[in-house]
């Protein structure tokens, strides 16, 4: 039981660093203190979706589901819960895909928030 609690625990963790790596570069209008953790959050998701490496989150997860008697996933978080809801596999080029995207989202909103947003 406690293992599937911290185990869910890494699951909500993983969502929220995943959606501050996707949407964290708009708090920047707000806080501009906060490029400090949001650049290496983007350049690690960046690195896990163009690498096709799993993150060591859900390494976690799987371990804590497995001494809490659940069976973990095999793939990445993403894989696992994201895509499978629109695809059954997810091919490298979605990933790479995904990871540029991501940079190119990102980097347009620093651009944006550096040069054109007032102090």
């Amino acid at each position: 039981m406690v293992y599937r609690f911290f185990a869910d625990i890494i699951l909500i963790t993983h969502l929220c660093y995943i959606l501050f790596v996707v949407f964290g570069g708009l708090l920047l209008f707000k806080r501009r203190w906060l490029w400090k953790l949001h650049l290496p959050a983007v350049i690690w998701g960046f690195s896990v979706q163009y690498f096709v490496w799993i993150c060591p989150l859900t390494n976690i997860e799987n371990r804590l589901r497995s001494l809490g008697g659940e069976a973990g996933y095999e793939n990445g978080f993403i894989d696992h819960f994201v895509t499978s809801l629109i695809y059954q596999d997810i091919a490298p080029e979605i990933h790479i895909f995904i990871a540029a995207a991501l940079l190119l989202s990102n980097l347009s909103i620093y651009f944006y928030v550096y040069l054109y947003a007032e102090n």
